[in-house]
């Protein structure tokens, strides 16, 4: 996959030729490998992602591609090479799921997630309490010089790269319902956010109730920042109308919106909490937090998300839904 730098020079001229051929392949061919509107997977870092391929361009003889990662919100669109993206085929899924599976594997070692299960001491249950305040509070973190991409990629690291993968294509299978069929979630839903998160609390009291307070308080946060983000950010224009319609008065939609617009705040999750305030290792341990309420959405994923969306409304810009 990799270039070789050590030649070898014995076989004479034929070094010319490996070089030559080797800068060939730099170059893409005279037709693009993928057209406009083509689903493919995209390497983003160590894994791949479904994405669509939005726009194409050539430039200085190469290809590059313009891809939208399904499911994701389009802040993370970009512009990548020929060499960053497959097929959407049977076995490059299976390579996908063999990334994922690897890199939560190499996670889970280098985190150590043994020592978890000690007990907590006094002052360490404190700080737990501490963190989940900030992410009530959603305090700025402090900007420094040469520390955003670092941040950036923190708050990254775990959400992103551990995202359950049949939750991926929960987000992808949502998209397109809502945006190229024009369906809708039909609400209110039940169980809703608000059901959801309490359901997941009681789970975690049977595991452990000494650590009862410590999650309460990061759900206490997620649902102050559904109920905030649902309109700004997490819902389809198609939606709009029906938002309108359902959340009127002093109505949270944490009481009327289900898991679906649940699990696109944790598409979001990457992007807010860049801006909490709290050391790194205080946030990789919130991380793991929340990483354990998106495995209980996986858990329950047959009961917790609707299997049939509803087409029986216009959409927002008035069209009748197939």
């Amino acid at each position: 996959m990799g270039s070789s730098s050590n030649t070898n020079t014995s076989g004479g001229g034929s070094d010319k030729e490996d070089k030559k051929e080797d800068k060939g392949k730099g170059k893409d061919s005279a037709e693009p490998s993928f057209k406009e509107g083509d689903r493919v997977l995209a390497y983003h870092g160590p894994l791949l992602y479904e994405a669509k391929v939005q726009r194409i361009e050539n430039l200085d003889d190469e290809w590059r591609y313009f891809v939208h990662y399904l499911g994701w919100n389009k802040n993370w669109d970009e512009w990548v090479a020929n060499d960053r993206l497959l097929k959407l085929t049977e076995e490059n899924i299976r390579k996908q799921q063999e990334l994922e599976k690897n890199q939560v594997v190499d996670k889970s070692i280098k985190s150590g997630r043994s020592t978890q299960h000690k007990l907590k001491g006094s002052n360490e249950s404190k700080a737990d309490k501490d963190d989940t305040k900030s992410l009530v509070k959603g305090k700025k973190r402090k900007s420094q010089p040469g520390t955003e991409e670092k941040d950036r990629r923190s708050s990254e690291s775990l959400l992103v790269s551990q995202f359950p993968l049949t939750l991926k294509k929960q987000l992808v299978d949502d998209w397109e319902y809502v945006t190229q069929l024009g369906k809708l979630v039909k609400l209110p839903r039940s169980p809703t956010v608000d059901e959801i998160l309490k359901k997941y609390l009681e789970h975690r009291a049977k595991k452990d109730s000494k650590i009862n307070d410590s999650y309460a308080e990061i759900l206490k946060g997620l649902r102050c920042y559904f109920d905030k983000a649902l309109p700004a950010m997490l819902l389809y224009k198609k939606e709009r109308d029906q938002y309108t319609e359902e959340v009127k008065g002093d109505v949270s939609p944490s009481t009327v919106y289900g898991a679906e617009h649940l699990l696109r705040l944790f598409v979001k999750l990457p992007e807010l909490l860049a801006f909490v305030n709290m050391e790194e290792d205080a946030l990789n341990k919130l991380q793991q937090k929340l990483l354990d309420i998106l495995k209980f959405l996986q858990k329950n994923q047959s009961t917790f998300f609707v299997s049939v969306y509803d087409g029986n409304r216009k959409g927002a810009d008035g069209s009748k839904s197939k």
